[in-house]
């Protein structure tokens, strides 16, 4: 393997909080599909050399289609995702022939290449990074009884965003100990941390939305409209 960066975009979920037929990935602004600005963003950059896109099995077609209708490049493998996130990363990590490799999800498309090549340095300088920012409400642990337990100290506090970067070899390993464990994560992070690999935090924007519900559409709407790719 060669220093190259390979990148692995998820955009296989359904989503029900949007409360559209449509998933939240192929909803469009300014006639182009969500998940076509976040491969946009990637391919942009020289060190990418491999991007793959995770999707639906029945969406497989038409993603590619609209690849080549907005003529998105390095996109080197369109494939079909399993039942949960993390079985569709595992697929996705497979394709790739990378020395590192980033997890991004199809649905931020406003992630600025400056905080990519934060990433990416960060990652190769000790070895793992996620993209985060820090928590600016004060947080609340509470039971199941709806009764406050805890209050955190709020500057220790981050909002993990995505991309996530790792060497591709870590981040297999991380993945073939979870399924031999049946081990199900929350992130690709949590996967790594397991094998004792500590990871750093990268600090990002707050525009690196992840667009989940309907008011998150509305933001990226404007944006796009009115900056348009400028958000990054």
């Amino acid at each position: 393997m060669n220093n190259s960066l390979g990148i692995v975009v998820v955009a296989a979920g359904r989503g029900t909080r949007m409360g559209t037929a449509e998933s939240k990935q192929f909803l469009l602004l300014q006639d182009k599909p969500v998940f076509i600005y976040t491969l946009e963003a990637f391919a942009a950059l020289p060190e990418v050399s491999q991007i793959v896109l995770v999707t639906g099995v029945d969406d497989v077609q038409r993603c590619r289609e609209w690849i080549d209708k907005h003529q998105v490049a390095k996109i080197t493998d369109v494939i079909a995702g399993g039942s949960e996130r993390q079985h569709s990363v595992y697929r996705g990590l497979e394709c790739l022939r990378t020395e590192w490799v980033m997890v991004h999800d199809g649905v931020r498309p406003f992630v600025g290449q400056d905080e990519i090549r934060r990433c990416l340095d960060t990652a190769q300088k000790f070895g793992a990074c996620v993209l985060a920012v820090p928590v600016k409400d004060t947080i609340k642990q509470v039971n199941e009884e709806g009764v406050i337990t805890a209050t955190p100290d709020r500057r220790s506090l981050w909002s993990i965003q995505t991309p996530q970067t790792f060497r591709l070899s870590d981040l297999l390993r991380a993945y073939e100990a979870a399924e031999r464990e049946g081990f199900l994560g929350t992130d690709d992070s949590m996967l790594v941390e397991r094998l004792g690999i500590p990871v750093r935090v990268v600090e990002g924007k707050y525009t690196n939305i992840k667009i989940t519900t309907p008011e998150d559409l509305e933001l990226a709407e404007l944006w796009t409209s009115t900056k348009g790719e400028d958000t990054r």
